[in-house]
């Protein structure tokens, strides 16, 4: 029996690498109230965009999840 690769594309890759900056700066928050995104980035909007991003990268990694799931079917 053959086994089929899974395949994880680069722009899956930026969506996890995304998700899990995003998870890191919501755990500092809630540990010791340190927004690093707000701290790094040089506006309020920029920070926005990048929560906005993470936001989105979260979605792509359910259906990444889906995609995979249904690869190992």
């Amino acid at each position: 029996r053959r086994q089929r690769q899974m395949c994880i594309r680069d722009r899956d890759w930026i969506a996890l690498i995304a998700l899990v900056a995003g998870g890191v700066n919501c755990g500092l928050i809630a540990a010791v109230n340190l927004d690093v995104f707000a701290r790094v980035l040089p506006s309020a909007t920029a920070a926005r965009v990048a929560y906005g991003l993470v936001g989105l990268a979260a979605l792509h990694c359910v259906v990444l999840l889906f995609r995979l799931g249904a690869e190992n079917d």
